[in-house]
């Protein structure tokens, strides 16, 4: 059992590694309508320990959504690295001044004029509950000599390791 313990922790460990890295992603939520709808975000604090954070405004499309229906998902995907993460959990609108200054940063001013008194500021939080990764540490020219080896050969490439991890 300890094993399961240390191999959910090093998971955990690597899916926040992975999302730091990343940063931007694509929030999809549902629509009135049944439809899946994606936008992209800037995640704002990239310790990640279950909760992701964003700023948004509280009458936008994506905060009626959430009220409707709260299960989202969050897509990263960091090619540098060659790594990709999706998280699916459960999105609440979560204002809260003292927690809006932690993770305020100045860039945001393009979206949010006034800064933290901008009307309508809200903050969107999405509790995981869980998350998949994709990871290919080998670079480029190691998945291209993969790709290049499955096709000769008939047998999918290995491409690296995918995880799945429960919050």
């Amino acid at each position: 059992m300890a094993d399961d313990a240390t191999t959910i922790t090093d998971a955990r460990r690597r899916v926040t590694e992975l999302i730091r890295d990343a940063r931007i992603c694509m929030l999809t939520t549902i629509g009135v309508d049944g439809r899946m709808l994606s936008r992209p975000m800037g995640l704002q604090a990239a310790e990640f320990d279950g909760d992701l954070w964003f700023f948004a405004y509280a009458d936008s499309a994506k905060m009626r959504q959430v009220r409707v229906n709260p299960e989202v998902n969050v897509a990263f995907s960091d090619q540098r690295h060659h790594a990709w993460v999706s998280i699916s959990g459960t999105a609440q609108e979560a204002y809260d001044r003292a927690r809006a200054e932690q993770l305020w940063n100045p860039v945001l001013k393009a979206w949010f004029p006034d800064g933290l008194d901008t009307p309508g500021l809200t903050l969107l939080k999405v509790h995981a509950s869980s998350a998949e990764y994709w990871d290919s540490p080998g670079g480029t020219v190691v998945n291209l000599l993969g790709f290049a080896k499955a096709a000769v050969t008939g047998t999918p490439p290995k491409l690296g390791e995918n995880h799945e991890v429960a919050y």
